[in-house]
């Protein structure tokens, strides 16, 4: 898929979105690791949504919609593991999108 301007745009013209974001940047600064390692797992594989809903204090619904909104941006990338979905920043989009902005703006 091609990065889409605008719509990356219009994912982070939302602050909570743009806190998800940078939560999403450096997770061990913001979420428990620890809980994830019990499991076998490590922020590698994204943050779970429960987590994410849980620090934003917004409800589910809205984070889940918040977080489709940046994936079909291209901004996050999901994985399913079990019952729960981990997300995690789609970093070549995110650098294709800088480089954008520092060129065309």
């Amino acid at each position: 898929m091609d990065m889409e301007p605008l719509l990356i745009y219009k994912a982070l013209s939302n602050e909570t979105r743009c806190q998800i974001m940078q939560w999403l940047k450096n997770p061990a600064e913001f979420f428990d690791e620890e809980l994830y390692l019990k499991q076998g797992l490590n922020f590698r594989i994204g943050v779970c949504v429960g987590d994410i809903q849980a620090k934003s204090g917004l409800a589910q619904s809205v984070i889940s919609s918040y977080l489709a909104t940046m994936q079909q941006a291209g901004l996050l990338e999901s994985e399913r593991i079990g019952k729960w979905t981990y997300y995690r920043r789609n970093e070549k989009t995110i650098q294709q999108f800088s480089e954008y902005v520092r060129s065309k703006l």
